[in-house]
């Protein structure tokens, strides 16, 4: 999985650079640009997030204040 992201970014990287050379050449570049952010958005992140928390607990992922002990801040 760690190679599989590593080569994602490696291709994110590589349509984004060449949008931007595109676009400093006069040529239309925001169509690669635009490609690379949403295989970032759509892609990357979905598969970092679970190849990070594949073998937690749900509980560990969850926000939950009533679990934490409130203290008290009277004076």
């Amino acid at each position: 999985m760690k190679k599989v992201l590593i080569a994602l970014i490696i291709i994110i990287i590589g349509f984004i650079s060449f949008g931007y050379i595109q676009k400093q050449n006069g040529l239309n570049g925001d169509k690669w640009i635009g490609i690379g952010i949403l295989i970032s958005t759509f892609v990357l992140i979905p598969l970092f997030l679970f190849s990070r928390f594949r073998n937690k607990e749900v509980r560990d992922r969850m926000l939950n204040f009533e679990l934490k002990k409130k203290e008290n801040t009277e004076n």
